[in-house]
């Protein structure tokens, strides 16, 4: 039986500071936000008692997911892309640099734009959680 992508998920502390992030910065669109709870879905996720607030945005055919949980869990961000077990989330973009340049002052770089030996141009941000993100060439 062969599995299909449903979505990539990140677990933030501020859902709304979250949900504004991504679509102001990456334009994606809410399709759906609800809330997952009860005993079933806390056993199912590992966590006693937990209940979720959820928001799925559209990634243009990738279902992003971000989750607030309760009880809220410890910090996992990396600090770097080569740290065990990080995480990151991939945006391709017509013109990097341009994104770059329109980005708001409060955005927190790794660097400003770069080409990399294979040809594309990649620039690393972080989102308000510290979520790394990587924006690169469409």
């Amino acid at each position: 039986m062969a599995g299909t992508v449903h979505h990539v998920g990140t677990t933030v502390s501020d859902l709304d500071r979250a949900v504004d992030f991504y679509t102001e910065v990456f334009d994606l669109e809410v399709l759906q936000r609800f809330t997952a709870s009860g005993e079933a879905f806390a056993t199912g996720v590992g966590v006693p008692g937990g209940t979720g607030q959820f928001a799925h945005l559209d990634g243009d055919g990738v279902v992003v997911e971000l989750v607030e949980y309760d009880p809220e869990g410890d910090d996992a961000a990396a600090e770097s892309v080569n740290d065990r077990g990080a995480k990151h989330l991939g945006f391709g973009v017509d013109d990097v640099e341009g994104f770059y340049e329109d980005l708001p002052d409060d955005v927190e770089t790794l660097s400003e734009p770069q080409t990399s030996s294979t040809g594309t141009t990649i620039l690393f941000l972080r989102d308000p959680e510290g979520n790394l993100i990587e924006v690169l060439d469409a």
